[in-house]
């Protein structure tokens, strides 16, 4: 059993999660780029989840989503329950879709974190040495968008959903600048990313050089079959973090409160497991309180 997470409103995360065995599930094209932004859309307009950055890769994502009222784990669990059903009836398959992994949930501590998971995520096709520039990734991403500033609106994809049912016919996903860049105007923003980005392209490319390689190219990456996987071999045994902070005393500070969290957690969770209904869950207990109505810090007793 993994640990509990601290689960609190008003927090970045960077989400990651991989197709299971490498496979390129996930391989752009049109049906694939439509289905990915129609339940990402879906998921975060229902769970009211602010979509900062994404990209699809041929065999994982990386989305970085603003948390606004402390229910990131229930907009997982829709968006990858959703495009996974959607994807595998694309592919005509019935296997598991994700791999068994748990999915990595970082959380971004500071504006310089968000900025930088922003650059890695959008630059990911790149640094993979796909494509020579991020702009020319074929499958999804935020940064033509973000740097056009508009939105991706999408038809609902036909292969999977009902025409009668329930499913918005259209889903609209935006990407919301980070809080902590709202005192810039929109294009300083914008230059801002550009730059990064633009930095970040150049020590790829010469990483890539170094080892006497080129790209592969956007219209190669599209003819991949999508029951492929890499070639180079998958890294197992890697520490996952939790959180993300540059700044050493923001990490600092951020570790502690979660060592306190979880210390104060597992003492809840023994006395309620010893019979006691009305022990004080911290701030923050998601799963007990979402499944068994636990009582936590913060929550009014509904009783004297």
């Amino acid at each position: 059993m993994s640990r509990p997470r601290e689960v609190l409103p008003g927090r970045s995360y960077l989400i990651s999660r991989r197709c299971s065995q490498r496979l390129f599930l996930m391989r752009p094209d049109a049906e694939t780029n439509q289905a990915y932004v129609y339940c990402l859309a879906e998921a975060a307009r229902r769970f009211e989840v602010d979509v900062l950055f994404t990209v699809a890769m041929s065999n994982h994502h990386h989305t970085g989503i603003y948390d606004r009222h402390g229910n990131y784990p229930a907009f997982l669990e829709y968006f990858h329950k959703l495009f996974a059903k959607c994807q595998n009836v694309l592919r005509g398959r019935w296997e598991n879709f994700w791999s068994n992994e748990q999915t990595s949930v970082v959380r971004l501590v500071s504006s310089e974190d968000v900025l930088k998971k922003l650059t890695y995520a959008v630059c990911n096709p790149v640094q993979a040495g796909l494509v020579e520039r991020a702009l020319e990734w074929p499958g999804v991403s935020s940064l033509r968008p973000l740097l056009e500033g508009r939105s991706l609106t999408v038809k609902r994809p036909e292969h999977f959903f009902r025409q009668e049912g329930p499913m918005p016919e259209t889903a609209t996903l935006s990407f919301v600048r980070p809080q902590e860049f709202c005192e810039l105007s929109e294009h300083a923003w914008r230059q801002l990313v550009l730059e990064k980005v633009k930095e970040k392209e150049k020590v790829f490319r010469r990483e890539l050089a170094a080892k006497g390689q080129r790209p592969l190219g956007a219209s190669a990456v599209v003819r991949q079959s999508w029951s492929s996987r890499p070639k180079t071999p998958s890294t197992k045994r890697k520490l996952s973090p939790r959180i993300a902070a540059k700044n050493p005393w923001r990490r600092m500070e951020a570790l502690l409160s979660n060592k306190a969290f979880l210390k104060a957690y597992r003492a809840a969770r023994e006395a309620f497991q010893a019979g006691i209904r009305t022990v004080l869950f911290p701030r923050g207990t998601y799963w007990l309180k979402r499944f068994a109505d636990v009582v936590c810090e913060g929550t009014p007793y509904l009783a004297e």
